[in-house]
């Protein structure tokens, strides 16, 4: 829980608000304050009543998830994408055998794409902020937050129009009606169908991707 009182000893000076946190890691400010509210920050409140979140909290969660401090900083700076490096692909999967049966259909089937791989919501809200990767594939049942709700998250940030989206899930169709919200208009593979489905639908994304 935050801190209502700013006798912890931090300097408000030196911490931030949950905006800035936001920015600094390119998340929702609502996925922010989950994240206090599940003791992953430590914040604490003025005796204005506005939460700071310890700066030092924010560079340990970067760093127990091997993202520099200072790569973060530059998520809130416009990305300017080279057009010397290889497209990225973002996956945000928790299943060890579909990280690595979707890492073996990539490398076999797309070796142009830099790969980069989350196996929670938050983690991969994150690393989305930091990577501004031109596709993405999403689980719907994560760790943190799931797929349906980081989807909605993202679509609040303005870099989000310039990715491609791919939801991956177990879920039938009957079972994805509660998540219906956020899939509509987004293509969905199947899981018992991943590999005759993902190869097809990335490569008309690819191509999408190259005439844009």
């Amino acid at each position: 829980m935050p801190k209502t009182n700013p006798s912890s000893g931090f300097e408000e000076t030196s911490d931030y608000s949950t905006l800035e946190v936001a920015r600094r890691l390119g998340m929702a400010v609502r996925s922010v304050q989950l994240m206090v509210d599940r003791g992953e920050l430590e914040a604490w409140k003025t005796p204005g009543g506005h939460r700071r979140i310890a700066r030092s909290s924010v560079d340990a969660w970067l760093s127990r998830r091997g993202v520099p401090a200072t790569e973060a900083q530059n998520v809130q700076q416009p990305l300017v994408r080279s057009l010397s490096r290889r497209p990225r692909l973002l996956l945000i999967e928790d299943s060890v055998h579909y990280q690595n049966l979707i890492a073996m259909l990539l490398g076999q089937q797309f070796p142009e794409l830099e790969v980069h791989m989350a196996a929670d919501g938050i983690v991969g809200l994150a690393m989305y902020g930091q990577l501004q990767p031109e596709f993405l594939l999403v689980d719907i049942l994560l760790p943190g937050i799931d797929g349906a709700t980081l989807i909605t998250s993202l679509r609040s940030q303005p870099q989000f129009a310039g990715s491609r989206l791919i939801v991956i899930t177990s879920l039938d169709a009957a079972q994805r009606e509660p998540y219906a919200f956020a899939l509509q208009d987004v293509p969905v593979v199947h899981k018992p169908r991943l590999v005759m489905d993902l190869p097809v639908l990335l490569r008309e994304q690819l191509s999408m991707e190259a005439k844009a």
